[in-house]
């Protein structure tokens, strides 16, 4: 007899639905599980094993051979071990067969107990999908399970409960839907940097329509304090939004049970030492990097001329199109990465050029190899490139307190509301995911302003891509001053931001 079970498995970050299929058969008793395990998989033998003879439930002896299907598709980590379970008893008959309606996932410890599983959030959204309607998975990922909807999701604890209730001597209760708790979290403020007023503008614009960002300033100026605060004045995530980052972080294993959903946007700051398979995703395991799980939040490298060059490209193609290809000998998976770039870095190694008080002790050469590994490319796609000036004495004794962020955020999302009515079904979020064929409609110029755009694409050698890149930034001053129009004065505005005279050796 041959029984299925219906599971869930992951693809990247995308969950899809798995049969796990029992056949107990005479001849010599063993133990095969096919279907493109990987070793995790295969270990599942010796902890259903264990579970079930510590269930005080009769191992059978008989030839058993599981085939997850579809076959073709790699099968990897412990989610395996409880529909396995189930699928062997009751091809038995030590349980019913399971409702049509019902999938399994969990892992087992040897004496019957599940453990929490990663990716449990997009394989939920998989079985939603598939119709599945009865849900049964470890008791710590039942809050992450429930945010799929649709499901009613049974927190197990171990597997004598699950059996209790599949053959109805104790039914366990559904799991309530969880919600957020709606308390604040303390995020860092701008009312703590002194000074840096131009800097805040530039990020308050940032902010307001997406756009990526370079600070460029001596050490201790403030750059990592002031990027760092970005978060705190970002537009709010929607629920689909959440549910897209929270997937990525639950894939990642970095969900914390008792909050599962993410309600601020992510903020990742790696190591300059990362490889470009951290920053991209991949490795053995096939998990998301930090571009992804930046996905909807903020990318912050400090330091940015200390990553390795190939890591550096890694981030090419990603800012262009909002999602990551990566390509192992494990397989190919596409990740999402539509992230909000910040960078900082030093004007040379020293860190003192164009310092007023300190002076600079590198040589042409050093400075030219300094920023050699910041390509033009990737510069390209850098809408505001800001210089950090020092902190000057006045301004940190100033007794009087800066704008909070709280403020700040007002304005934000009073430019994003404006942006979303504007952009409704055209694909975009905000301005600095407008389509360059969107560009002629939703930047539109007028004389003055056409003018100073082709004096400025002469005189500073502007690329096709940075011409676009100055139109959306300046469409995002005019929101936040509340002109339908892009002016003369925002768009020269947007122009400043793009000298890059600094980076030149």
């Amino acid at each position: 007899m041959v029984v299925t079970v219906r599971s869930l498995g992951l693809n990247g970050v995308q969950g899809y639905e798995v049969s796990a299929e029992c056949f107990l058969s005479g001849g010599l008793p063993a133990f095969e599980v096919v279907g493109l395990p990987d070793a995790a998989v295969r270990e599942a033998r010796e902890r259903v094993r264990a579970a079930v003879k510590n269930g005080d439930v009769k191992f059978p002896v008989s030839r058993i051979t599981v085939n997850l299907a579809p076959a073709g598709k790699k099968k990897a980590g412990t989610v395996y071990d409880l529909p396995i379970f189930v699928g062997i008893l009751s091809a038995a008959g030590d349980l019913p067969a399971p409702p049509e309606d019902a999938a399994f996932i969990g892992e087992l410890s040897l004496t019957g107990a599940l453990r929490r599983v990663t990716g449990v959030l997009p394989m939920a959204l998989a079985a939603e999908a598939a119709g599945i309607r009865r849900l049964f998975v470890p008791a710590e990922n039942a809050a992450e399970a429930t945010l799929a909807g649709g499901l009613t999701v049974y927190g197990v604890p171990d597997v004598a409960s699950l059996m209790a209730h599949l053959r109805g001597e104790r039914l366990l209760d559904p799991a309530p839907r969880w919600t957020p708790d709606n308390s604040e979290k303390n995020l860092l403020d701008f009312r703590d940097v002194m000074g840096q007023e131009n800097v805040k503008r530039a990020l308050e614009i940032a902010a307001a329509g997406g756009h990526n960002v370079l600070l460029i300033g001596s050490p201790g100026a403030g750059k990592s304090m002031l990027a760092k605060r970005l978060p705190s004045i970002l537009p709010d995530m929607g629920r689909e939004e959440a549910l897209a980052v929270s997937g990525v972080w639950s894939v990642a294993g970095l969900t914390d049970p008792r909050n599962p959903l993410l309600t601020r946007r992510p903020f990742r700051n790696p190591h300059h030492s990362t490889s470009a398979s951290a920053l991209a995703g991949g490795g053995p395991a096939m998990r998301p990097g930090e571009i992804s799980l930046a996905h909807n939040g903020v990318l912050f490298l400090d330091e940015l001329p200390e990553f390795r060059r190939d890591a550096l490209e890694v981030l090419r193609q990603p800012l262009e199109d909002g999602e990551v290809t990566v390509a192992r000998a494990g397989g190919t998976m596409r990740l999402p990465a539509r992230f909000q770039l910040v960078c900082a870095m030093n004007p040379c190694r020293c860190g003192w050029r164009g310092h007023p008080d300190r002076r600079c002790t590198c040589s042409d050469r050093e400075r030219a190899r300094y920023v050699e590994k910041i390509s033009g490319p990737l510069l390209d796609r850098i809408d505001l490139h800001i210089t950090v000036p020092s902190v000057e004495y006045e301004a940190m004794r100033r007794r009087e307190k800066p704008e909070s962020s709280k403020d700040v955020k007002a304005r934000v999302d009073a430019a994003r509301a404006v942006q979303t009515a504007r952009l409704s079904g055209s694909g975009a979020a905000c301005n600095a995911q407008i389509a360059p064929s969107q560009l002629a409609e939703f930047c539109r110029l007028d004389d003055a302003g056409e003018k100073l755009m082709k004096n400025a694409f002469q005189r500073m050698g502007l690329t096709a891509r940075s011409h676009d890149r100055i139109l959306r930034v300046a469409r995002t001053i005019a929101d936040l001053e509340g002109e339908p129009d892009i002016g003369a004065a925002h768009l020269a505005e947007a122009i400043q931001y793009r000298n890059t005279d600094i980076l030149k050796g």
